[in-house]
């Protein structure tokens, strides 16, 4: 038995991810993985996700370059969210910030 089957999912069949870069601590993104997005992330320690607009598998990376790579991975004691550690290479962000995480709560940005 692997993570992918330790992992409790939501009705939809997915786990919340945080990823986080493993030098520096910085949270870079949240997005969500169904449980092939986290069996192939374990076997090939490269993430990968589930996109809920698109509704697909999505490997972080292949279309902008800006893959990560896993260095480790934890999840919570109610087995219900993943934390990876990982090494981003360029930005983790859509918008092209190293983190989504770039505003504080009266819209400005800190990054």
């Amino acid at each position: 038995m692997g993570l992918a089957d330790i992992i409790k999912y939501d009705e939809k069949g997915l786990v919340p991810v945080i990823a986080q870069d493993y030098e520096n601590g910085q949270v870079l993104m949240l997005a969500y993985a169904n449980k092939e997005a986290v069996e192939k992330t374990v076997k090939e320690r490269t993430c990968y996700y589930y996109s809920r607009s698109r509704q697909e598998l999505w490997h972080k990376g292949d279309t902008s370059g800006h893959f990560q790579y896993v260095k480790a991975i934890y999840y919570d004691c109610d087995c219900d969210t993943l934390l990876i550690k990982v090494e981003q290479i360029g930005a983790a962000c859509h918008t092209g910030k190293r983190s989504c995480f770039y505003r504080d709560e009266n819209g400005k940005e800190v990054l």
